[in-house]
């Protein structure tokens, strides 16, 4: 099986985060992975995406022009992805900024208040983890302990006393993610 993902918003959101922690997590679990950033005029406050390819078998061309998964953080993002999901695919979305709700009949649509619930955590910075948590209830094409090992290797060592906290924060997205 082969899971083409692309994770869309702007620089300093933790959408190049995502993207390592979805690879690394891939790795783990012995597939195939090709995982490429994508930079905006800066990073942060600009734009950026992030493509992961999870694939049980080889993976033959890394360019992609179509997604299985879209993972929208942003309006601009969503305006320019969401005609690049593939029929049968997935939609995720945070309502936190976006104005213009998906209206494709041939995909399945989500909404996560991954924003709202981070500042209800009294944790700006556990939004990220909050839509991977999300992503992993509505397709779990990896296990929840890998992401977690995943959000391990791909954290400072200093850092890894967040693990907890971010922890939580995936929980919390399965949790709350709905289908629109």
């Amino acid at each position: 099986m082969k899971e083409e993902i692309i994770i869309a918003g702007f620089g300093g959101q933790g959408v190049l985060s995502m993207g390592k922690i979805l690879a690394y997590s891939g790795l783990m679990e012995d597939k195939e992975v090709s995982w490429m950033p994508s930079y905006g005029p800066e990073q942060r406050g600009g734009t950026a995406n992030v493509t992961v390819i999870l694939s049980d078998e080889r993976i033959s061309s890394p360019v992609l022009n179509t997604f299985d998964v879209a993972i929208i953080l942003n309006q601009p993002s969503l305006e320019k992805f969401e005609n690049k999901v593939k029929p049968g695919g997935v939609l995720i979305y945070d309502g936190y900024g976006i104005h213009h709700t998906p209206t494709r009949k041939d995909i399945d649509i989500y909404r996560i208040d991954a924003m709202d619930t981070a500042i209800e955590m009294e944790n700006s910075k556990a939004f990220n983890m909050i839509v991977l948590g999300g992503l992993l209830k509505v397709k779990p094409m990896v296990s929840l302990e890998n992401v977690l090992k995943g959000l391990k290797k791909s954290l400072p060592e200093r850092h890894h006393k967040l693990i907890p906290m971010n922890e939580q924060a995936i929980l919390k997205g399965m949790e709350i993610i709905r289908k629109v």
